[in-house]
């Protein structure tokens, strides 16, 4: 429902322009001819009272003088003038503009007063201080831009117009082309997140191209995002990537978690590729929109020339790619048929002189490998063979860009000799490249894809399956720091914290002086050889930085000896400081064990990040982590171990054994179910956590909470991806049926097929306010793929077959106030009560999300509906201006 009134911006019958000028060189008339000259077939109309006419056409002197209600404004006058044309427009019925003036801000109150005359008729504004809105397809240039764009299937959201007229110009001499140009502007309304959610379901757009400075409603923008990149591709340009957050931190978790490195994790789980360059966004477009997601991405290269191919494989281990081993059954059938010199291996080297009935049969053999995943075909131009007739040779192979089910992308090297092989294989659907390392990126540009589709595909719960936790032993934890006015937890309150989370920590004694710190080793030396002594203080974060922590000691006296040293060095480099006392517990020796960190932290624009890498007391100059947003699974989870350096060293190597996988898996799923329970967490250290093939073990935590939001309860809304919420399920019983009723999964898009053939063709007209025939796989995508903020689903499943038996909706608007819902039961299964049921859990879910008010549009015809709505409480009116088509509106208070 974010888009609301946005299709009269994105496909306007008519449009007025206000400030239209004679003026040479004022934006009004620069503004006005791109209009007019573009070609744009609607009505046009010059509003500006200075003048009769504009450009040949009559010109009006304000909103309520033009002869019809034009679908899209653009406004092009001074600051002061907007918001009374806003308030005109709207009075006359236009729904949306586009406000290129600058200078309506906060601190001169103009740009709240637009959006207070926009309000009340959800008038959309895009803009102020944009360069325009261009929409090839309709040959509508509303800006200010220097060209007009060529028309095409590739849709650029821009918050820079600077860039979005580079890009123009760019691709006008790449014969790239545009189903739509946004330059956003100062999004006072319309934002990323609502042409996102628009573009989803446009079907002239192929794929989405963004340049980001901001994301100011980050859950919003992840969540249309999220919906935007199951359909189509989406690549993203993220500005200000080396910008650093907040050095001074109380963990080092704070001071590991740039910026940059939230937006990549973020940008990973909303499933869109990014990238660093401007055209480099055209060019994974191009790539990805080719192909469906890779399990792997395992290449594949056959080439002609040595050199070129090693030029590939160094991109291509550049950009983290995986080069495929080819199986003995391939090395031997390529030996029967390539010359005695060929290299033998991946590379394919077939020879310089390879003929085109070479290069078929190599890449036919080649492709045949199970090992292989991506294939990419190179040629370098000789003297003894034709780059022409390589490229037919190769086209002849391709379906739809892909050869024996794989995609294959190709190189042709050099200019004059290899322009017409390139042509030849574009016009085949296969991607072609001039330089190796551009071929080799665009590999990678797959490959990085595929992961973000897995990671978008992914929906961990609220409450993690196999997950060892005790909340209320937590919550009384962190009630007793928060009643003593603390944010920062000691350490055995903290590894209290996390060993209620299922994360392992040694037996920790709390000794108050050197006296206690003596006989609490005593009584731990009978079962360890060695201890260690810490100092606690709630002033001192990091005790190793002034000598608060002795390790390997071996008898009781030594023990207090060491605490007395601590106690010491406190008063030398921290005179003010309180001692609380000293943490007395077992070494823990484990000699092949490798020194991790895990931790969180909170990031200004994503919120919650999950921290996972090398540890120890040089984390930072390490500085070999990787970040993740909450909530994880077990494949989340290991996806972040797996961007680690570390991470490799973690599967064992030479004679150290490999470290229990899944009990790091588990440490991290119990912190990200720690943090989804507790908003109040503000930061944390797991550092380090000790991990070798017996297991894992925290030798250390660090917490720090807000103390006004201990009571707060999950799941924390502070999340930018909100979890599957798994407490929303519940068993149902009519007529000898059972029921399981439950939050939608993205893996029932596989029960819509039967469930549709049972819905009779008058209910889904019924549902849908027309007749149906057919579902496409894409909306099949969106009716099951859900964010779990704006839009909730339930299904009913029979329990005895787990077939699909009905559905309940429910879509948010913008504001989380107002809620659309919609149902279907299947024909067969009406009657006996499950459609009651599946409203009342749609309903109870509403109020217990703070949503004030549900409404439907429904045929008056249908009886059955109506019925259920007033039974249930709905208020039943006619629409005025929609003959045959009646509201229901529940108030939730």
């Amino acid at each position: 429902m974010t888009i609301r009134n946005l299709e009269h911006a994105f496909a306007p019958k008519s449009v007025a322009v206000f400030g239209a000028s004679v003026r040479e060189g004022s934006v009004g008339r620069v503004v006005f001819d791109n209009i007019v000259s573009g070609g744009f077939e609607g009505d046009i109309w010059p509003v500006n009272p200075k003048y009769s006419e504009v450009a040949d056409r009559q010109c009006y002197a304000k909103a309520a003088d033009l002869p019809d209600v034009p679908d899209l404004g653009v406004i092009v006058t001074p600051p002061e003038t907007v918001p009374g044309i806003v308030r005109d427009l709207a009075e006359k019925g236009t729904r949306a503009a586009v406000v290129i003036t600058a200078g309506l801000t906060r601190e001169n109150g103009l740009r709240q007063a637009m959006l207070d005359a926009a309000k009340p008729t959800l008038f959309r504004i895009i803009g102020p201080n944009t360069v325009g809105l261009m929409i090839p397809l309709m040959k509508l240039n509303a800006g200010f831009a220097h060209m007009a764009a060529k028309p095409g299937n590739i849709a650029l959201l821009s918050q820079s117009g600077a860039i979005a007229t580079s890009l123009i110009d760019w691709a006008a001499d790449n014969n790239v082309g545009f189903s739509q140009i946004v330059s956003l502007g100062d999004m006072a309304d319309v934002d990323v997140g609502d042409c996102l959610d628009m573009l989803a379901g446009d079907a002239r757009t192929r794929a989405i191209v963004m340049y980001l400075e901001t994301i100011p409603n980050p859950r919003k923008f992840i969540s249309a995002a999220r919906a935007a990149a199951r359909i189509k591709p989406v690549i993203a340009i993220k500005s200000g990537r080396h910008e650093q957050s907040a050095k001074a931190a109380a963990t080092h978790t704070g001071a590991l978690s740039g910026a940059d490195r939230v937006v990549d994790a973020a940008l990973l789980r909303a499933g869109i590729l990014r990238v660093k360059g401007l055209t480099e966004l055209f060019d994974a477009a191009e790539t990805i929109a080719r192909f469906s997601p890779l399990k792997r991405a395992r290449v594949a290269i056959v080439t002609n020339g040595g050199g070129a191919g090693v030029l590939a494989i160094d991109q291509l281990i550049d950009c983290k790619g995986e080069l495929a081993a080819l199986s003995p059954a391939t090395i031997e059938r390529l030996n029967t048929m390539l010359p005695s010199t060929w290299s033998h291996a991946n590379p394919v080297d077939i020879i310089g002189d390879a003929p085109p009935e070479r290069y078929r049969a190599a890449v036919q053999a080649v492709a045949a490998d199970p090992g292989t995943d991506v294939m990419l075909v190179m040629n370098c131009p000789t003297g003894l063979s034709s780059p022409l007739a390589a490229a037919s040779a190769v086209a002849v192979l391709a379906r739809e860009g892909m050869i024996a089910g794989k995609p294959v992308l190709t190189c042709w090297l050099g200019e004059h000799t290899a322009r017409a092989g390139r042509r030849v294989l574009q016009d085949a659907g296969i991607a072609s490249f001039e330089t190796p390392a551009d071929a080799a990126t665009a590999v990678s540009y797959l490959s990085e894809w595929s992961r973000a589709q897995r990671a978008l595909m992914r929906t961990p719960s609220s409450r993690g399956e196999d997950i060892t936790s005790h909340r209320e032993a937590v919550l009384a934890i962190f009630r007793q720091a928060a009643g003593e006015g603390r944010r920062m937890l000691t350490e055995p309150e903290a590894k209290a914290a996390i060993s209620a989370y299922g994360i392992p920590v040694p037996e920790t004694i709390v000794a108050r002086s050197p006296v206690e710190a003596e006989a609490a080793a005593s009584r731990l030396l009978k079962t360890s050889g060695q201890v260690a002594v810490k100092l606690l203080s709630k002033a001192i974060s990091h005790k190793s930085d002034i000598g608060g922590v002795v390790l390997n000691i071996a008898d009781a006296a030594a023990a207090g000896e060491a605490a007395c040293a601590i106690e010491a060095r406190v008063r030398k480099h921290a005179p003010q400081a309180d001692i609380e006392g000293y943490a007395v517990q077992p070494m823990v020796v484990r000699k092949q064990a490798q020194e991790l960190i895990l931790g969180m932290s909170q990031d200004a624009i994503f919120g919650p990040a999950i921290l996972f890498g090398a540890g120890g007391v040089s984390v930072e100059v390490m500085d070999d982590t990787a970040i993740a947003l909450p909530p994880l699974d077990d494949v989340l989870a290991g996806d972040l171990i797996g961007q680690t350096r570390i991470g490799r060293l973690l599967a064992g190597f030479r004679d150290r054994k490999p470290a229990d996988r899944q009990a790091i898996i588990t440490a991290l799923n119990g912190l990200s179910q720690m943090i989804v329970d507790f908003p109040c967490l503000v930061s944390m250290d797991i550092n380090p956590l000790l991990a070798d093939s017996a297991g894992v073990i925290a030798l250390d935590a660090r917490i720090e909470i807000e103390p006004e939001r201990v009571e707060e309860p999950g799941p924390n809304r502070a999340l930018a991806i909100r979890p599957y919420p798994s407490g929303w399920e519940r068993q149902f019983s009519a007529d000898g049926m059972r029921y399981h009723i439950r939050p939608i999964k993205p893996a029932d898009i596989a029960l819509y097929p039967d469930f549709l053939t049972r819905i009779s063709p008058d209910d889904l007209r019924l549902r849908f306010l027309s007749p149906r025939k057919s579902f496409s796989d894409q909306m099949l995508k969106r009716l099951t793929q859900l964010d779990y903020d704006r839009n909730m689903a339930f299904v009913a499943l029979d329990t005895s077959t787990g077939a699909l038996a009905g559905i309940s909706r429910l879509s948010c608007d913008p504001d989380h106030v107002d809620a659309e819902y919609a149902l279907l039961v299947r024909t067969d299964l009406q009657g006996h009560g499950l459609g009651w049921e599946l409203l009342s859990q749609i309903v109870d879910y509403a109020r217990a999300d703070g949503i004030r008010r549900i409404e439907g549009v429904v045929l008056s015809e249908n009886s059955k509906m109506l019925a259920m709505c007033r039974e249930f409480g709905f208020s039943i009116r006619h629409l005025p201006n929609e003959p045959g088509l009646v509201e229901a509106k529940l108030e939730l208070g």
